[in-house]
């Protein structure tokens, strides 16, 4: 699988850091203000489906899927969870850390790792530094916040679940979008996961149709902000020997 541009979709990587080493900060030093966190989008009518955990082999799929209907995804990405972020080749991407650790569970130098790992991957691969990290599991504390302020990202959650990755079936994730869009609600921040099979070939083809259905515009994390996706843009880096998990 190859990350591309071209594809229409904003990948979010969760990372641990970016081009610079993780630095080592004292109590005092950590003073600093906190990222944003983001739960929901702003624009009316806009929807954000996200994906988690990947990059895995159903990327392709889901991707292939939201083209097809003019639709945007976002895939925060870790570096090395089910799969080597080296063993790919880049979309438009955001992070969700490096080996999916509960960030409010490690040291301040491992935040900055995690994060700086995934970042480091991103920007040799693509040629960008995200400007989002979603926190494994959703959880955060103000230390991860300082050091999301610190690498120039906000923090991204969600304000819906589908449930695939805490036991829901592909029906009852069905059956959850169908009772969330029969409210008519302004807009959402969907959070689903690429690495399960029934979510890219039964949930989001019945979601697409249901969205569009609806007259909602599906579109990426960014653009339901109205923020930019990447702290920078520039150009991939030849691979080499140093790219691994």
């Amino acid at each position: 699988m190859k990350f591309t541009h071209s594809f229409g979709l904003a990948l979010l990587v969760v990372f641990s850091g970016s081009a610079f080493a993780a630095p080592a900060v004292d109590v005092a030093q950590r003073a600093t203000p906190l990222a944003k966190v983001y739960t929901s989008c702003t624009k009316s009518k806009t929807v954000a489906l996200t994906f988690d955990d990947g990059p895995w082999v159903y990327m392709y799929d889901i991707s292939k899927a939201l083209v097809a209907a003019n639709a945007t995804g976002t895939f925060f990405v870790n570096g090395n969870n089910y799969e080597c972020i080296y063993d790919n080749n880049g979309k438009r991407i955001a992070s969700h850390t490096w080996s999916h650790l509960d960030l409010t569970t490690v040291s301040w130098d491992k935040i900055h790792d995690e994060m700086w790992k995934v970042e480091q991957a991103l920007q040799r691969i693509i040629g960008v530094t995200p400007a989002f990290m979603r926190p494994p599991y959703g959880n955060y504390n103000d230390l991860v916040r300082q050091a999301s302020y610190i690498r120039g990202q906000a923090l991204a959650l969600w304000d819906f679940d589908s449930g695939d990755s805490t036991g829901s079936t592909p029906a009852q994730s069905k059956a959850a979008y169908k009772a969330l869009f029969d409210k008519n609600p302004n807009n959402v921040l969907a959070l689903n996961h690429e690495t399960s099979e029934t979510t890219a070939h039964q949930v989001i083809p019945y979601v697409i149709s249901l969205l569009k259905s609806k007259g909602y515009k599906m579109v990426s994390l960014a653009e339901c902000l109205g923020v930019p996706a990447y702290q920078s843009v520039g150009q991939p880096q030849p691979p080499s020997s140093s790219w691994h998990c």
